[in-house]
């Protein structure tokens, strides 16, 4: 797809008055990575700006809307991964007097990234640059260190944040309250367009089913309008969706568990999981659908980090 096209198909989309977000078109696909910008403060803030791959998307479109890089105040970290959090120090550079907001168990590594990257690169080999592309460090000055049950105030706006661990053991999740949107990352999965499939991403190497369904009730107890996800954008009726997200789980989970006990050999489990699941996910989607699921959470890195999952739960049944 060529940039001119790119653009055109990148769009700032409103929820409120003063809160909105933007398709940043991964690799030429839409409605995979989104963006949610809170805009008119004292500062732009940004949730989870997404990729360094991305990068001028998202400097467009925000200059679409008169907001250049320099008028970002912070950017507010679900998580570390380089699919919500990879353009963090390149926005860093570009604008020192950002602040990052980001959990405690995510906090060094981006100050440090060598760890993160070298654990990516094991995931994602030769794609890493062109799937992500660079990933700066961020000065540890620009950190706003995150435990869970802090609230922070933008203008008029506070938003509560949550320790939402499952996706990701470093993983928080905010909620405005004035406009009753809940921003949620990766914990409440992956949803595209009003189909009521709700696919939990389950990539290396912090998969935690218990922890997971605990936070998913934890966002369920905010009583949410509004659930905004990375992947993809907002959905209504967040009682349904996390409901929807808990079965699906548990079905996902079943079917790693079924693969390891009916194949003989770690070759042959990858192989049948993947079968499985785009069986199981071309069931509930049409084939546009479908793919930009799929864009989102690849099944073979789903299927590494409930392979780590189950590894660990018959260990400690042994």
């Amino acid at each position: 797809m060529n940039r001119d096209k790119l653009m055109t198909e990148s769009s700032f989309t409103n929820l409120s008055r003063d809160i909105g977000y933007i398709d940043l078109c991964f690799q030429g696909n839409r409605q995979v990575i989104a963006t949610a910008v809170i805009h008119r403060l004292a500062g732009t803030v940004l949730v989870d700006p997404g990729p360094t791959t991305c990068l001028t998307t998202l400097r467009e479109t925000l200059a679409q809307r008169g907001i250049g890089i320099r008028d970002l105040d912070a950017v507010l970290l679900t998580h570390i991964h380089l699919d919500h959090a990879g353009a963090t120090g390149a926005l860093v550079r570009e604008n020192p007097g950002i602040k990052v907001y980001v959990h405690e168990r995510g906090a060094r590594h981006m100050v440090d990234p060598t760890r993160l990257l070298d654990s990516a690169k094991q995931v994602w080999g030769d794609d890493m640059d062109r799937l992500w592309g660079e990933v700066l460090p961020v000065p540890q000055a620009n950190l706003r260190v995150l435990k869970g049950g802090e609230r922070i105030t933008f203008g008029e706006r506070d938003l509560e944040v949550a320790y939402t661990p499952g996706h990701a053991r470093h993983h928080v999740s905010y909620f405005d309250r004035s406009s009753s949107i809940a921003f949620v990352g990766d914990v409440a999965g992956i949803r595209v367009g009003p189909t009521p499939y709700v696919f939990p991403p389950t990539p290396p190497p912090d998969i935690d089913i218990h922890a997971w369904k605990k936070s998913a009730a934890l966002v369920d107890s905010w009583h949410a309008e509004t659930l905004f996800l990375t992947h993809f954008g907002p959905h209504n009726a967040p009682s349904v969706h996390l409901r929807l997200l808990i079965q699906h789980l548990d079905e996902m989970t079943e079917i790693a568990r079924r693969v390891i006990q009916q194949n003989t050999s770690e070759e042959d489990y990858m192989a049948s999981f993947v079968a499985d699941m785009e069986k199981h996910v071309r069931q509930h989607l049409p084939a546009d659908d479908a793919h930009r699921y799929l864009e989102a959470a690849p099944l073979d890195m789903c299927w590494l980090g409930l392979f780590r999952y189950w590894k660990k739960q018959f260990e400690i049944e042994n």
